[in-house]
């Protein structure tokens, strides 16, 4: 199985790309990329977007990426994740440093984190995830079976869904928040899966074996 993160200049490839190799330890033949070139994204099974940092520049680092994967994942519909600001760039708008257009894969947009109770901005730190027991994502089937649900944060903007059917899970910082949203191949996660210990290594097991 061929894995690409894919490099939009955030940072952070190399501990997500660890993780995913220890998730995916019982496949045969795992290998995971690093992307930098669009040719490479063809010839990729599952692809994987991380993001650190402001909402237009991570599209900007995407740009030249952009056709190639959209191709893949939208044509193609092969299994899709975004982490962090690759979660947040699927919605159709970003108002970070004013207003960005962004993948418009769902329907949304990401807006500044204004959290009641005068909790500090950036959240960053662990919370629990909440996912809906009766109808639970694929990737996430066994995260209610977990003792522990807490997964690691590290945001100041959040995902405003306009589609309520694409939420998947939330956290609560003051208010509730979006912690996953997805459709059909397509899944995103505002969480670090790769700094979330037990709970975030079973969430990338699941994902390399979903089969959307």
């Amino acid at each position: 199985m061929d894995v690409g993160i894919l490099d939009c200049g955030s940072g952070n490839l190399r501990s997500l790309a660890k993780a995913v190799e220890r998730a995916g330890e019982s496949h045969e033949n795992l290998r995971v990329h690093i992307i930098r070139q669009p040719n490479d994204i063809a010839r990729m099974e599952r692809l994987l977007l991380p993001g650190v940092g402001a909402f237009g520049y991570t599209m900007e680092g995407l740009e030249n990426l952009r056709p190639e994967l959209e191709e893949a994942v939208l044509a193609g519909r092969k299994p899709f994740l975004g982490i962090c600001v690759g979660m947040q760039i699927l919605m159709e708008w970003g108002y970070e440093h004013g207003r960005s257009p962004g993948l418009g894969w769902l329907q949304g947009a990401t807006r500044p984190l204004d959290p009641q109770k005068d909790l500090r901005v950036p959240h960053m730190g662990w919370n629990e995830l909440h996912v809906p027991a009766n109808t639970p994502h694929p990737v996430f089937e066994n995260v209610n079976d977990n003792s522990s649900r807490h997964v690691y944060f590290a945001h100041s903007y959040h995902v405003c869904l306009e589609d309520e059917g694409s939420l998947i899970a939330t956290s609560e910082y003051g208010g509730t928040l979006t912690a996953a949203v997805g459709r059909d191949n397509i899944l995103g996660v505002q969480f670090h899966p790769e700094k979330s210990q037990r709970v975030g290594l079973s969430l990338l097991r699941n994902f390399l074996g979903w089969k959307p």
